[in-house]
């Protein structure tokens, strides 16, 4: 690419991942010219003089370089689901990973729709009463494109209140501000190197929730997370008679 070039945005990139699995039949618009300005992208003319689009060498390094990028946040993604997973676990609680929750969402004129919440953490406090479980989502935000793309929907967040006593967003240090969230949701921010310790920075409120039979369902169905290795509480069979 030149310096004057124009700036590859995320619909470009698009374009020019989907004309690289396809046959290549232009659309002719604006984002066609700038990447055939930039190099990216090649005309080519069939025998019979139909005209297609090719990824030239540099266009497949932009894709290889946004493929990268996209791994690393996904592995970043990963690492901080765990901790947050973890630390819920050493609270006490029952986890799961990556649910898919059945959300009722109530409308204006009453009448009920249902939407599919999938948090990426969630969680309940381990105990036989039910009034006292407090259904906890916590969703993970490495990316702020990712994070301002979830505040544009607020049917997501209108799902994972309806399955949760609590909801949090768990960020990357510098990613957003309170401000910037809405004051349904708390804030944690994952520091450090390895984003191994989480600070509360605004907590979540709590609202009383009491899990219907879909979501009693649901969690059935799924796996929970294992017990931590580090759990400092023996179960009765690791203790030795007379110790």
């Amino acid at each position: 690419m030149t310096s004057s070039s124009p700036a590859l945005t995320a619909p470009h990139r698009r374009r020019l991942r989907e004309l690289w699995r396809s046959a290549g039949w232009p659309c002719r618009d604006p984002l066609e010219l700038d990447l055939l300005a930039a190099g990216l992208l090649q005309r080519h003319w069939c025998a019979d003089g139909r005209e297609t689009l090719r990824v030239t060498e540099a266009g497949l390094q932009v894709l290889a370089a946004s493929r990268q990028r996209a791994q690393a946040a996904l592995s970043r993604h990963e690492a901080l689901v765990a901790v947050v997973a973890r630390e819920m676990q050493r609270a006490g609680r029952i986890v799961w990973r990556r649910l898919s929750l059945r959300a009722p969402l109530a409308e204006p004129d009453g009448s009920t729709c249902w939407a599919v919440a999938m948090p990426d953490v969630y969680s309940i406090r381990h105990t036989t009463v039910e009034d006292y479980l407090e259904p906890v989502v916590h969703e993970i935000k490495v990316s702020r494109a990712d994070l301002l793309a979830d505040l544009k929907r607020p049917d997501k967040g209108r799902a994972y209140r309806a399955v949760a006593s609590q909801c949090w967003y768990v960020v990357r240090e510098g990613l957003c501000t309170e401000d910037e969230l809405p004051p349904e949701v708390g804030l944690m921010v994952a520091c450090g190197p390895a984003m191994d310790r989480l600070e509360v920075l605004r907590p979540a409120p709590l609202r009383p929730l009491r899990p219907g039979f879909a979501l009693w369902m649901a969690l059935a169905r799924a796996p929970a997370e294992p017990p931590l290795d580090d759990d400092p509480q023996p179960g009765l069979a690791d203790v030795e008679v007379g110790s």
